[in-house]
């Protein structure tokens, strides 16, 4: 019997593997899987009881609601961008991605996380900016420049609203105070 599991919180690859190792390790066949979805085959009708579990167990959500499942496929989509450093479109390539209208996305996220698409995205992009301040690899500029910013002083402004220090001071800091992706909204 095949199971399409839709999956809260899975948003990196490091995810994936730990999901489809808990799988294989509990006698289910991983189909595939990607960010926010896993196709298992199993053995029978209760295994979606035990597949839940088994989610839950490693801090994972199964999704039921279509609402829900929505959102996810949103935040999946946006991340899956950012990673792939496609900001510059994001919020007009959603729809097309996700074939809906966008007003459709946008009032459906706004209700169900209480923030906006555009809101979503700016911190996305300033998790993104903490990141590659830890790694050290970029100046300001470049920073800006990779998350397309039109200048690094834009991105300084929108920095310090979201998180209230400078980036400089930022980079300082000893505890980074990083959020995961998954946990942002």
């Amino acid at each position: 019997m095949k199971h399409t599991l839709i999956v809260k919180n899975m948003v990196c690859n490091r995810c994936k593997s730990i999901i489809e190792q808990h799988l294989n390790n509990e006698g289910f066949q991983v189909e595939s899987i990607e960010l926010g979805k896993v196709v298992v085959q199993g053995k029978e009708k209760n295994d979606l009881i035990k597949l839940e579990e088994i989610l839950k167990n490693q801090g994972f959500e199964l999704i039921k609601e279509l609402s829900e499942v929505l959102i996810e496929k949103i935040k999946i989509t946006m991340i899956e961008m950012l990673e792939n450093n496609n900001s510059e479109n994001v919020l007009s390539e959603l729809p097309i991605e996700l074939g809906k209208n966008y007003s459709v996305l946008s009032r459906i996220f706004s209700k169900s996380e209480g923030m906006t698409l555009e809101k979503y995205l700016i911190n996305l992009k300033i998790e993104k900016v903490k990141e590659n301040i830890q790694l050290k690899q970029l100046n300001f500029s470049e920073i800006a420049y990779s998350l397309n910013y039109n200048n690094s002083s834009h991105l300084a402004k929108q920095f310090k609203s979201i998180t209230g220090i400078s980036m400089s001071q930022y980079r300082k800091l000893q505890d980074w105070n990083r959020k995961e992706l998954d946990k942002i909204v």
